[in-house]
């Protein structure tokens, strides 16, 4: 088999692993939204919000539209998991603020998540830091705009990520074995509506 068959081949086992992964990731967080009994973009409101933050930035970490946001806020607030209060330097901005509750069940499926993730089962320390690794290796190619260029000259591009976003921000500190600290995540806008269970 000649060198670029094998890369062929390689490049495509890859994609099947990491299609395969990212399912059964995506698999567990739909299974423990549904044990909660709490929507799916809960658990993603909960996971950014790591203190009172303002609307319009929830709606930049989430990835989704206003009007999506609002809803999502409304359903947190009726469960008590959530309150709006007025932003101390401007009163025309409301911040969303997580209750104890809300804090409470944030720590919940953060742990959760964790310990359902297939490398807290399946790799010891040192494999997880390698993982983490790569997996910040990889990401920090893709946000660069020369990625190209520094695959070609080896470059690891270690610079580039400081943290892993949104759910790649959990998997992290999965893999590092403690609770995720929020950072904006970059899935799909969220457009549609959500019903409470």
């Amino acid at each position: 088999m000649s060198d670029q068959s094998q890369r062929e081949q390689l490049n495509s086992e890859l994609l099947e692993c990491a299609s395969d992964l990212i399912g059964r990731i995506v698999r567990q967080g739909e299974q423990l939204a549904q044990k909660l009994g709490i929507p799916a973009p809960f658990m993603k409101a909960l996971h950014v919000m790591d203190c009172p933050m303002a609307m319009k930035e929830l709606g930049k970490r989430m990835h989704c539209d206003p009007s999506f946001v609002t809803l999502v806020a409304d359903m947190l607030e009726k469960r008590g998991l959530a309150r709006r209060e007025a932003h101390p330097a401007d009163r025309r901005i409301k911040n969303l603020v997580l209750t104890e509750d809300g804090l409470g069940l944030k720590r919940r499926v953060e742990t959760e998540i964790a310990a359902r993730m297939p490398w807290n089962r399946g790799l010891n320390d040192d494999e997880r830091a390698q993982l983490l690794a790569l997996i910040r290796k990889m990401l920090s190619v893709e946000a660069d705009p020369d990625a190209t260029s520094d695959a070609a000259s080896g470059s690891t591009g270690t610079d580039a990520m400081d943290a892993l976003p949104g759910l790649g921000d959990m998997i992290a500190a999965s893999l590092q074995g403690h609770a995720p600290h929020a950072s904006p995540d970059r899935p799909p806008a969220h457009t549609g509506e959500v019903s409470a269970p």
